[in-house]
């Protein structure tokens, strides 16, 4: 159970948490090259793949099946940081450098764009369509930019609500229910902190009312919006009203999902990392999961994070890399991946007796996939949420109105698309 709980580490890293990008060389980028399916066959040689430290085993599992099962080709794991900066850093100082050392590089979610248009990928165009029906669909927005498809979804993931079942019957189908329910009982808490996890929070609120924060060319900005000012109104009154404490604005996922245990709140928004987790503690018996609820008379929404695969423009074998990506995303590793607690970008997969002994809760977390939404793709993300996560912590505070708040994230997140 020990080696368990700490492979779910490996979730909450891959949940896409931390804001990076925006380090990409400004100006066009190279025109890029473009990979098809048939390249993959007959394809030898070494492939080095380049993702986050391996806490949960799934990484070394498929290289070794991997290796076994193509005696032509040879994958290795490099194995980088557990944090995401860290990890991102490391790959864009190769990438820079035009290093040929990672092949396949594992990229959170929001780092697509940003390596596609700095001319640091491959166009996968034609094998993610080849794929594309085994996907969830949400999965597939996150590798999309400019019209083209960068990379193969690897492992994917959404929030849930926890809501505790001595205090209520069941998950209420509104968000203003929720809080309703909160003020008269222990509260809701999130990740609250200034930093992505409040980005991603703010989000599922506007993805659910309706809301956007840039043009589906994602070249506008239209988060200065009556949703995004209803949202914020309705996240700082939840602080003023005490159905949220006020203390949230200074948690992330480890301190909600410990207030949440230690029996101080009835309703929590968390990472399905969180549920295992839970079922350990001191109120093992006493919550449940459900994916998000309406807002704003609209049905609920979520945020997808996750991991996708891409293949290094400076790779010298992108046909045994492409042969990798395409072994990675098989419903046999992803099913491996899955029990391992890597929550899986293939559809099928949620069906598979084996996986639903190992996560109980597959079922709900492949709707909450489903609802979910891939946070804004542009290469400045990493500006992008930063104005939207100092905003929404101002709103907070109290520190500004709603309508400045919508406002000035609206005039940063132009200026940053401006010096892009």
């Amino acid at each position: 159970m020990l080696r368990y709980l700490i492979s779910l580490v490996a979730v909450l890293a891959g949940l896409g948490l931390v804001g990076c990008g925006g380090d990409g060389d400004n100006g066009a980028a190279p025109e890029a090259s473009t990979l098809q399916p048939s390249q993959a066959q007959g394809a030898s040689g070494d492939v080095t793949w380049c993702i986050g430290k391996d806490t949960s085993g799934a990484f070394t599992a498929a290289v070794e099946t991997f290796n076994k099962e193509n005696p032509n080709l040879n994958a290795d794991l490099l194995e980088l940081p557990e944090s995401a900066d860290l990890q991102r850093e490391q790959q864009v100082q190769r990438l820079r450098a035009e290093s040929s050392e990672c092949d396949v590089l594992g990229m959170d979610v929001i780092w697509t764009a940003e390596y596609a248009a700095a001319g640091w990928l491959y166009d996968l165009t034609p094998v993610v369509d080849r794929h594309e029906d085994e996907f969830i669909p949400s999965t597939v927005e996150t590798v999309e930019y400019e019209g083209k498809k960068w990379a193969l979804p690897y492992n994917t993931n959404a929030g849930f609500v926890y809501y505790r079942t001595d205090q209520v019957s069941q998950s209420p189908p509104t968000w203003e229910q929720i809080y309703k329910d909160a003020q008269k009982q222990d509260g809701l808490v999130y990740q609250g902190e200034r930093y992505e996890g409040l980005t991603v929070v703010f989000l599922e609120l506007l993805f659910s009312a309706g809301g956007s924060v840039l043009s589906e060319d994602g070249e506008t900005v239209e988060v200065d919006s009556p949703e995004t000012r209803e949202v914020l109104e309705f996240m700082g009154n939840g602080i003023e009203d005490g159905a949220v404490p006020k203390a949230v604005t200074t948690y992330e996922e480890e301190s909600s999902r410990r207030a949440f245990e230690a029996g101080n709140a009835t309703f929590m928004r968390n990472w399905p990392y969180a549920y295992a987790l839970g079922k350990e503690s001191a109120i093992a018996d006493e919550f449940d999961i459900a994916t998000f609820p309406g807002f704003a008379g609209k049905e609920g929404a979520g945020v997808v994070g996750g991991y996708n695969l891409g293949i290094s423009a400076f790779s010298d074998n992108p046909e045994g890399s492409l042969a990798f990506a395409e072994f990675l995303v098989t419903p046999q590793v992803q099913k491996q991946a899955m029990e391992a607690t890597l929550p899986a970008t293939v559809t099928e997969v949620y069906k598979d007796p084996k996986v639903r002994e190992a996560l109980p809760f597959a079922p709900e977390l492949l709707k909450a996939v489903e609802q979910a939404e891939a946070r804004p793709v542009s290469p400045v993300y990493t500006q992008i949420s930063q104005a939207i996560y100092d905003n929404v912590f101002e709103v907070l505070n109290g520190r500004t109105s709603s309508d400045e708040a919508a406002t000035t994230m609206n005039s940063q997140i132009e200026e940053a698309l401006a010096r892009f």
